[in-house]
């Protein structure tokens, strides 16, 4: 979306203030201020959309004027969009985000991550009764060298970057140790379970409903601080935000330019498969002797 400033630089301020409820959620783990920046920014969207239809000309259509409809042509409701992103983080932020394995942990995860995508789509699509949400799993084109080449770069900056990452700075310490074959089975099933639901709420929810009303890098940099604020607690904490701020914004672009939820999810998915390699051979050294460090 590429409208002028004066038509989208008004939605800024509530959007950023839903974006920061993140942090608020997910680093500072203050709850309460979370949810005054939901409400705040919820409200002031709503406020500026009252006056934005203050005066303007309303076109009716049906056989009576008392139930004619208002058929007017409008931008997308920037208070419908900001609140189900709100309800997306609202259901994540009811549980802790810190790595467990156990089973009541797993289904926790489970109901909590999953409700934080299908409600805002239900809600989207039989509610509100639009497509502002959607999965593109396929988009009828092949991927081309470009692609397959940055999915073999994705495995090898991981093996070169995520084993010194971990481990020299502790945060493997983060993730539950894993040293029977049944941790282990769990971990790698947790890893790649949440990678596919970061995509499919970071990018086809908060990214899709922000790319409504902001140009494309705004709503990718937007989106980058929800998604980041929600690995800092998942684990990814020190130096982190180093390596997770451009893995945000790279998920995006590459979205924008492949509108492929497969591909985007295929590279988080190599990337996390480094990940539970790295986590496994920090907890059990000399078990996975394949990296540097």
């Amino acid at each position: 979306m590429t409208g002028a400033p004066a038509r989208w630089a008004p939605a800024v301020a509530p959007a950023l203030l839903v974006c920061l409820a993140a942090p608020a959620f997910f680093v500072a783990e203050i709850v309460w201020l979370g949810w005054v920046l939901l409400a705040a920014g919820v409200g002031v969207a709503w406020v500026i959309e009252v006056r934005q239809r203050v005066g303007r000309p309303v076109v009716s259509a049906g056989a009576r004027l008392d139930t004619a409809r208002d058929v007017t042509a409008s931008a997308p409701s920037l208070t419908r969009d900001l609140s189900l992103i709100a309800i997306g983080m609202l259901i994540v932020s009811v549980i802790p985000l810190a790595a467990e394995l156990d089973n009541l942990a797993m289904l926790r995860f489970t109901l909590a991550l999953g409700g934080a995508v299908v409600v805002p789509y239900l809600i989207s699509r039989f509610v509100f009764r639009d497509r502002a949400i959607s999965f593109p799993w396929r988009t009828g084109k092949r991927w081309g060298r470009l692609q397959w080449t940055w999915l073999i770069a994705v495995l090898v900056l991981g093996w070169l970057i995520l084993p010194f990452y971990f481990i020299t700075s502790g945060v493997y310490q983060n993730w539950p140790v894993v040293d029977t074959p049944d941790l282990i089975a769990r971990l790698f099933v947790g890893v790649g379970a949440v990678g596919i639901w970061d995509e499919l709420f970071f990018i086809c929810t908060v990214f899709a409903l922000l790319r409504r009303h902001f140009p494309n890098l705004l709503a990718n940099v937007l989106q980058m601080i929800v998604f980041v604020s929600f690995l800092w607690e998942l684990g990814y904490r020190e130096w982190g935000p180093v390596l997770t701020i451009p893995f945000a914004l790279l998920q995006g672009y590459i979205f924008l330019r492949t509108h492929s939820l497969a591909y985007v999810v295929t590279v988080h998915l190599l990337f996390d498969a480094v990940v539970f390699a790295v986590l496994v051979h920090a907890h059990n050294p000399g078990l996975l002797p394949i990296f540097l460090v």
